[in-house]
């Protein structure tokens, strides 16, 4: 196997401690997210074979450059990380980038992770969450590299952090000449597309593009549109490369293999994410730091319940909202996750916790707006619409959406 060579890696991890953008400590792995229950079926369908798959297509492509990888725990193939496809094949690859949660996948929300040494390559590791990317992603460091090279799995909402570390990248890979490939894995909700299109004066770390919620597209095409509308940084574009999926298609029930994130642990609380990420917006618990995190609510003072539970904390969810406080909500764990994916966007959950707990415009924190992207939500709730009525309000929107995306997308709907 390959590596780069210790003056090269020593001359890089000098100028990124020297600019602060790394902590002098290695970084120890740990154990990564695990995988998530997959259902006993027969195959109907030829099984879809992810982007990092196809070596074929990209080693040839990247042979001879340097290179820098954002992944983390999610980058895999069958059961090798595809830093280790590359290394094997003997690519370049000079730095490593992660985002939320860290490159192995197992921080808090939120939570600050420092960059070291990924230490089965020794390779530098550069953690993109939480810090200024202008402080990190600087001339000296891009210009270390030839092409930035993403392989992720993302969940395909606007919240979800993942993309916007990706943007990131390609703002310094336009900035500085170089690449972006994308080694692109199917999106678990392109079935769907729903939601308010981001207002852009709600841009923020959990929301980045004028898109939907829910906009139903992989990264490599969210790339593809990134690129061509002209939303990078000064209106630049960059030399990008998508390697797309096989046998899928926006149809596709694809499970994931592996947990993308702490939290999200099931198929069912993927399916159930539009709808209910919105109470980390609120006092209301979303089961974090229980063993059903995004399949169930509650608050100690909603009343008439008969399911109760007490978050702990838990590896991944180390102070949830509610700790150590009986909750009393509803489980959604039982839901079919067909029924699941249809409902889409479902703000009926928001809006029973908001009733029942009569707390008025205290129920809601300014996260709310950055979550669901616009300003009159809110009030739409406290005035007594429906979630039916509400959803009503961004139909245009979605339409709109859907049209203007489709000289981007790679796959069939």
């Amino acid at each position: 196997m390959k590596k780069p060579m210790k003056l090269i890696q020593t001359a890089i991890l000098a100028a990124l401690l020297s600019a602060g953008t790394l902590s002098a400590c290695a970084q120890t792995p740990v154990t990564a997210t695990g995988p998530l229950e997959q259902p006993t079926v027969d195959a109907v369908e030829a099984p879809v074979v992810v982007g990092a798959a196809r070596t074929n297509v990209y080693v040839p492509m990247l042979r001879g450059k340097r290179i820098g990888l954002f992944s983390n725990h999610t980058g895999m193939v069958g059961e090798r990380h595809t830093l280790d496809v590359m290394l094997d094949s003997v690519l370049d690859v000079r730095m490593l980038f992660s985002p939320e949660h860290g490159f192995r996948g197992t921080a808090d929300a939120g939570e600050h992770v420092a960059g070291g040494i990924d230490e089965p390559s020794g390779l530098p590791l550069v953690s993109l969450y939480g810090v200024p990317p202008e402080r990190v992603l600087t001339d000296s460091l891009m210009n270390g590299l030839d092409v930035v090279v993403v392989d992720i799995q993302d969940v395909g909402l606007r919240y979800y952090t993942y993309y916007c570390t990706m943007l990131e990248l390609m703002n310094a890979a336009a900035r500085t000449g170089k690449s972006v490939v994308v080694l692109d894995r199917p999106n678990p909700n392109g079935m769907t597309v729903d939601g308010p299109i981001l207002d852009m004066r709600y841009s923020s770390g959990v929301g980045r593009l004028p898109i939907p919620v829910v906009h139903g597209m992989t990264l490599g095409e969210l790339a593809r549109m990134a690129n061509g509308k002209g939303w990078l940084k000064e209106g630049r574009t960059v030399e990008l490369e998508v390697v797309p999926c096989e046998n899928y298609t926006h149809s596709t029930r694809y499970r994931l293999p592996v947990a993308p994130s702490p939290n999200l642990r099931t198929m069912r609380a993927i399916y159930l994410y539009p709808s209910m990420c919105y109470f980390e917006a609120t006092p209301v618990s979303l089961g974090r730091g229980t063993d059903k995190p995004f399949e169930i609510y509650g608050h100690p003072l909603m009343s008439g319940r008969e399911f109760s539970f007490t978050p702990a904390s838990v590896p991944g969810a180390k102070n949830p909202p509610q700790l150590g406080n009986l909750c009393h909500g509803v489980d959604l764990s039982g839901i079919d996750e067909e029924a699941a994916i249809a409902q889409g966007i479902n703000l009926e959950y928001l809006i029973d916790a908001y009733r029942d707990l009569d707390m008025g415009d205290g129920f809601f924190r300014s996260f709310f707006e950055k979550l669901i992207g616009r300003g009159d939500i809110r009030g739409m709730i406290e005035q007594g619409m429906s979630a039916d009525e509400i959803k009503a309000t961004w139909a245009d929107d979605v339409e709109a959406f859907r049209r203007d995306r489709a000289p981007y997308l790679i796959y069939p709907e």
